[in-house]
């Protein structure tokens, strides 16, 4: 009976020691950690999308800013040099009225015309400098509100990364929701900045020149 109950002891024994020695099996992860996975990863490339595009108007918007102030200074140029020329007009016509003989009044009469020739040449280069930089102001408008728009969608798509990040670390399906809606927000935006912004708000039109349009007849 003893070593019965020995052999008994011994085993209960062993059984006890090899439940303890035994691997604590691991939990199974959530299903939807897998989602979260792939729902970044599709964030990540829409956030990159959006960066690449939106670098490219903001670079767009900048060379349209510089190129439309070359163009009104070189317009405030030619102001000057029409200036200049009325001022000489005025004064050759006083000059004019003071000649005494035919000859001077000849002469003061050629430059009165050769200094109203100029007038209007400098009128018409202006009013076609004035057409390129009202161009490019409205073109530097338009590339920054278009680049806005990819600058609203990177915004909403890395919040959306951040919560979906947020959500695999602590385990909360909540944040990974959330973090859809804002990931569907920055789509949206991203959506309306590339395929229909084009579309629902027509880029500006380039101006065209009587002297190109001559050339090209």
């Amino acid at each position: 009976m003893s070593l019965w109950l020995k052999g008994f002891a011994f085993d209960f024994t062993a059984m006890t020691e090899t439940k303890k020695d035994a691997p604590a099996a691991t939990p199974a992860p959530d299903a939807w950690t897998k989602w979260v996975a792939l729902s970044t990863t599709l964030l990540a490339v829409c956030a990159a999308f959006a960066t690449l595009k939106g670098g490219s108007f903001s670079t767009k918007t900048q060379l349209a800013t510089v190129s439309a102030s070359n163009k009104w200074a070189y317009y405030q140029a030619k102001s000057l040099k029409e200036t200049a020329r009325d001022t000489e007009s005025t004064i050759i016509k006083v000059i004019e009225t003071a000649a005494n003989t035919p000859e001077a009044k000849a002469a003061a009469r050629k430059a009165i015309d050769h200094a109203d020739e100029e007038i209007k040449r400098y009128k018409a280069e202006k009013a076609e400098i004035m057409k390129d930089a009202l161009y490019l102001d409205a073109e530097a408008a338009y590339s920054q509100s278009r680049g806005g728009n990819f600058g609203l969608a990177i915004m909403f798509l890395q919040i959306a990364i951040m919560l979906s990040a947020i959500a695999a670390l602590m385990k909360k399906k909540s944040f990974w929701l959330i973090g859809l809606i804002a990931g569907a927000i920055g789509v949206g935006f991203l959506t309306y900045a590339w395929p229909l912004y084009e579309k629902l708000n027509p880029p500006p039109v380039t101006p065209t020149h009587p002297v190109v349009a001559k050339n090209v007849k």
